[in-house]
């Protein structure tokens, strides 16, 4: 069934949302402003989904997508709004769920934080499919809401030099002994070189060895194995390499293994790096927290500027990368990293890092999507004097205006300002930080 739809906005994940005898609709591939003929694809008593047909009226921010694959892969579902639009309507995203799940709204709105829109990825997981009946390997992402492998020959949003690599693995993949039991490639970069993690169920043969040394050495990439769980990824014998990034601006670096966390654009996390020191206004006398610490992305920057930093960690194996990374950049007198669950923490739980010794002032938080509810629940209230800073980044506008809400309604805090950074250019993701105060 085909209707004609004004299309008032668009949601978090992109999608045009108009009305239809009262009822909300969701249209996916429709943008704000548009006139749309649409097929309803599912109806339910409050809601209804639907899917553009023909546009009859065009946005002025509609823009022809770069990428051909567009609409099929589920890589991207915003290549069709123009990238300033993009940002705007993110800023809105974040607004609309501060004020109406936290029920607040920042004194200041920050001006967005964006760098290249294309070929900005140096993190992703591609997906590979031995298709038997047509005898052809799929190496790619997901088709947009299917478990189906995309049959992608470019991405754009990958580096150039790695999105040449998708035709070649095609062959590289077909030319091996368990071809059929190769689900996974995953790509990380660092120090300008591709790393390549390829998941394989069985154990590969001594051919199959030589040809990822010859694709290796043909396309300046370095190969992992990883056998089972990411813990077991190796590098393929006679090929050591331990990955690296850098914060200039810093003038620090960060050693990393391809199957640990860092951020998947570069140039946005510098300069996140860079606003979240500024916000948390460092001075030599401060003791800083940083929640989620990783790999020390954040702790380092703070322990340059502070008298000490506190980085905690669920994963253990980022606690001693995070240790090594000290080390590397001469730091270890002014940082200690701990393994502990943020996510089951006791009520008292910030007497026991903050000590006489270690009386910490100041947080950083950049949780995963889930948040940090446990964490701002254990916090001291702002009329106590204790913390005197919060700056919150977050990958989730729901969790942060959830947890902004407890900050600012139990606690007694003020959010002085939040905005956008754009992580991920041409997707619905909204990654964001936030100040609060006491």
């Amino acid at each position: 069934m085909s209707i004609t739809l004004a299309i008032e906005s668009i949601d978090h994940e992109g999608q045009g949302i108009a009305r239809n005898d009262g009822k909300a609709v969701f249209v996916e591939g429709a943008l704000a402003g548009e006139i749309v003929e649409a097929r309803i694809t599912r109806s339910k008593p409050t809601f209804e989904k639907a899917v553009v047909e023909r546009i009859i009226k065009p946005s002025a921010m509609r823009v022809t997508p770069q990428c051909p694959h567009f609409g099929v892969c589920g890589g991207c579902s915003m290549q069709h709004l123009d990238a300033r639009a993009q940002l705007a309507a993110k800023q809105r995203v974040l607004e609309d769920n501060l004020k109406h799940i936290g029920n607040v709204e920042p004194e200041q709105v920050y001006s967005p934080i964006e760098g290249p829109h294309w070929g900005y990825r140096q993190r992703a997981r591609i997906s590979v499919k031995y298709v038997a009946k047509k005898n052809t390997v799929l190496v790619g992402f997901h088709e947009k809401k299917s478990s189906f492998v995309a049959d992608m020959r470019e991405c754009h949003v990958l580096p150039p030099h790695v999105s040449a690599l998708l035709m070649p693995l095609r062959d590289l993949i077909g030319s091996t002994s368990i071809r059929d039991r190769l689900p996974q490639i995953e790509y990380a970069e660092g120090d300008g070189l591709p790393m390549l993690v390829l998941r394989h169920m069985e154990p590969l043969a001594d051919a199959d060895f030589a040809l990822l040394r010859d694709f290796a050495a043909a396309h300046h990439v370095q190969w992992y194995l990883q056998p089972k769980g990411p813990d077991t990824a190796h590098p393929l014998p006679g090929a050591e390499h331990t990955l690296g990034y850098k914060l200039g601006e810093f003038g620090l670096r960060f050693s990393f293994q391809p199957t640990e966390f860092t951020q998947v654009n570069p140039h946005i996390n510098a300069m996140l790096v860079r606003r979240a020191m500024r916000l948390l206004d460092l001075q030599p006398t401060d003791h800083v927290a940083d929640l989620f610490c990783g790999l020390g992305n954040f702790t380092l920057p703070i322990a340059q500027r502070a008298a000490s930093t506190y980085g905690i960690e669920g994963s253990a194996g980022l606690i001693a990368r995070a240790h090594e990374n000290a080390s590397l950049n001469g730091l270890t007198n002014k940082t200690e990293f701990a393994v502990a669950n943020l996510f089951e923490i006791a009520e008292d739980w910030f007497d026991t890092i903050s000590t006489p010794s270690r009386p910490i002032n100041k947080l950083l938080i950049d949780p995963p999507r889930d948040g940090a509810v446990q964490v701002v629940k254990a916090l001291p209230e702002a009329a106590s004097g204790r913390v005197e800073r919060l700056v919150y980044v977050s990958c989730s506008p729901s969790t942060l205006a959830r947890d902004a809400g407890i900050l600012i309604h139990e606690k007694g805090y003020r959010l002085m300002g939040a905005g956008v950074a754009n992580m991920f250019p041409h997707t619905a993701h909204v990654e964001s930080i936030a100040l609060f105060t006491a």
